[in-house]
């Protein structure tokens, strides 16, 4: 899209008759490469937040991967990747939450927690069954962990373990937001040098172009100072 054509849409979007009209909106255009350049421009704003719109996995790109994907590996600022479904009026009032057995999962309690507590939501734990002992044990210590972490700051939440395994664990995840009437699932994107699934498809991207539309917020793991097995939230 040219660089003019981008302007006018903005200046259009931003003076319309939109809900968004009692907020401030600041327009921003940048030419380059969304994969480098929409996480460096979040980056320099301070933004705290990043949304985007997806159509999908079309064609190559369900073999390649998905654009929206390559987009929010470049960016350290978190991003809610929307489809086609809109978002309910009363915002994020349901959040669904994976913990799997990435030692990574539990980082993003903290947005999870900051965004529970504007939107007033509850928070719906899930793990993969398990049927190793020692797995079964671990996954076991991550619910603990994070119904601690948002007992502590007021939140509601429940927590369920899913009949399916870890193979399968990305339905199991889209059934039970459909069935909680989920607004939101979070993900960790650990998509870089961990490409699984059905023909190479990450999980985070099965997950982000889920069948029944459901937004997703996805974001990158950060490196923490706690040492091996330790956890830092700031």
């Amino acid at each position: 899209m040219r660089t003019e054509e981008t302007r006018r849409k903005l200046n259009w979007n931003s003076s319309g008759p939109r809900p968004w009209r009692r907020r401030r909106v600041h327009k921003l255009v940048r030419v380059g490469s969304i994969f480098d350049d929409i996480g460096d421009a979040a980056a320099e704003i301070g933004a705290g937040l990043i949304v985007m719109g997806t159509h999908g996995m079309r064609g190559m790109q369900f073999i390649t991967g998905s654009r929206a994907l390559r987009v929010i590996t470049s960016s350290q600022v978190p991003f809610i990747v929307v489809q086609e479904r809109g978002i309910k009026e009363g915002g994020y009032d349901s959040i669904v939450v994976p913990l799997d057995l990435h030692k990574e999962t539990r980082q993003k309690l903290t947005v999870v927690a900051d965004m529970a507590k504007t939107f007033q939501s509850k928070v719906h734990l899930v793990v993969p069954k398990e049927d190793d002992e020692f797995l079964h044990k671990q996954l076991q210590n991550h619910i603990r962990f994070a119904k601690q972490y948002l007992d502590e700051r007021g939140i509601a939440h429940d927590a369920v373990i899913a009949d399916q395994d870890s193979d399968d664990f990305v339905k199991a995840v889209v059934k039970h937001a459909v069935a909680v009437d989920a607004d939101l699932i979070t993900i960790m994107n650990l998509s870089q040098g961990n490409i699984f699934g059905v023909l190479g498809v990450p999980y985070e991207q099965e997950v982000i172009t889920n069948e029944a539309q459901i937004p997703v917020m996805c974001m990158n793991p950060r490196e923490t100072n706690t040492g091996a097995g330790g956890w830092s939230f700031q």
